[in-house]
């Protein structure tokens, strides 16, 4: 870092990159990983800038699929932020208060994935033009599709920029200034709950899709997300703990627990809710629910998908909720990381796809990624982490020099 005369806006910037294009041979060989994985995403992108969308398993039928998917879910896990900013900002808890900077920067990355996934899906990022206030026709404020942009963006702005300001403060050898940037945490309170209620919104006010057409299905991006996101910070917050010197009380992981439980039970109750109303008196408007959890016309490709991750979803939150290693990281991390994947599947494809089976014409047609769509999908997970490390290993080194 920069000595304490020259430290500006300059050298923090320099520095925060400098710092991250240093570290051991376990360190080079996780960015070597990485910037393959972004490699191939380019490569396979190539393929769909030169010919299109038609080189991805969507179809004038589903006609949204992985990349939605994924983006569906991301904004959940940006969204769970808030777990780590109530308790730090607003009941004033100083473990929460000492790792909340973590989440914030588990949100800046979730964010640009979710942007960046939005992008691919378009077709490329010059076909979102449109969206762009004063330039495109943006249709403010009757399309639910403005008010999402402007959510996202804003709440990747809150989730920079006030992180941003407290380092750059802790680097210079000096203090935050808490009356300049705590309305702007507050104010990224309600906007963590605005980007997935408004995405929610986006499928829920379609009646034509009356798998999505469900009043459950906002909270139920709530609680899902709730569960998800704080799983994965759970799992982060193990890997600082354990691999660098930046420590975190015990007591994080069990309160984490306790937000994930909480979620996981409230998310499940509402699963089954929905899963009674489809299947006690079923009618036509219950085809899509059908088609995903038995198939339909010989087509079950998301069958065992939304099985598994029921399965899975179910013995995660047990094993969370009874504790049987108390807290022992050896039962809480992989259950953590069940509970993850298993809502990601769920939510992901076991959301989207289903809503478009069958046509408004009866059409019954399965959907399964491309090759295409997965690499890109792994070039972007690819950029999200590495955004994520960058970030939370800047801001640990600052942290850990201005309380030294």
């Amino acid at each position: 870092m920069a000595a304490g005369s020259e430290k500006n806006l300059k050298t923090f910037i320099v520095d925060v990159v400098r710092c991250n294009l240093r570290g051991g041979l376990a360190y080079g060989l996780f960015c070597l990983v990485l910037l393959g994985c972004m490699g191939l995403g380019i490569y396979a992108y190539s393929f769909q800038a030169r010919f299109g969308l038609s080189v991805t398993g969507m179809n004038d039928i589903v006609s949204w699929g992985f990349y939605i998917s994924n983006f569906t879910f991301l904004v959940g896990v940006a969204a769970a932020a808030v777990m780590l900013i109530l308790p730090a900002y607003v009941f004033q808890d100083e473990n929460f208060h000492r790792v909340v900077i973590i989440g914030e920067g588990v949100a800046v990355g979730a964010l640009v994935m979710c942007l960046t996934f939005i992008a691919v899906d378009l077709g490329g990022p010059l076909q979102a033009w449109h969206l762009i206030p004063g330039i495109g026709i943006f249709n403010f404020p009757s399309s639910i599709l403005a008010w999402d942009v402007l959510v996202l963006n804003g709440y990747l702005l809150l989730n920079g920029l006030v992180p941003a300001y407290i380092l750059y403060c802790h680097y210079r050898g000096r203090e935050a200034k808490e009356k300049f940037y705590r309305p702007f945490v507050f104010l990224s309170i309600f906007w963590a709950f605005s980007i997935h209620m408004v995405t929610a919104f986006l499928y829920q006010g379609l009646p034509a899709r009356p798998f999505w057409n469900n009043p459950l299905l906002g909270p139920r991006f709530l609680a899902s997300a709730f569960a998800a996101g704080p799983a994965v910070i759970t799992l982060i917050l193990a890997v600082i703990d354990n691999f660098t010197r930046y420590a975190i009380d015990r007591s994080v992981f069990n309160k984490l627990r306790l937000i994930i439980v909480v979620s996981a039970l409230i998310n499940l109750l509402m699963l089954f809710s929905e899963i009674f109303k489809e299947f006690y008196f079923p009618t036509h408007h219950s085809s899509s629910a059908v088609y995903l959890f038995f198939g339909m016309d010989g087509h079950d490709a998301l069958v065992p998908w939304i099985w598994t991750s029921i399965g899975l979803n179910l013995l995660a939150t047990i094993v969370l909720a009874l504790n049987p290693g108390k807290n022992n990281p050896r039962v809480l991390l992989p259950a953590c990381a069940v509970l993850f994947v298993a809502i990601w599947m769920e939510k992901g494809i076991g959301l989207i796809v289903p809503g478009f089976l069958p046509s408004p014409l009866g059409e019954v047609v399965d959907y399964l990624p491309s090759w295409v769509e997965l690499s890109v999908t792994l070039g972007i997970f690819a950029l999200g982490v590495t955004v994520i490390s960058w970030l939370i290993r800047a801001a640990l080194i600052i942290e850990e020099q201005y309380h030294r």
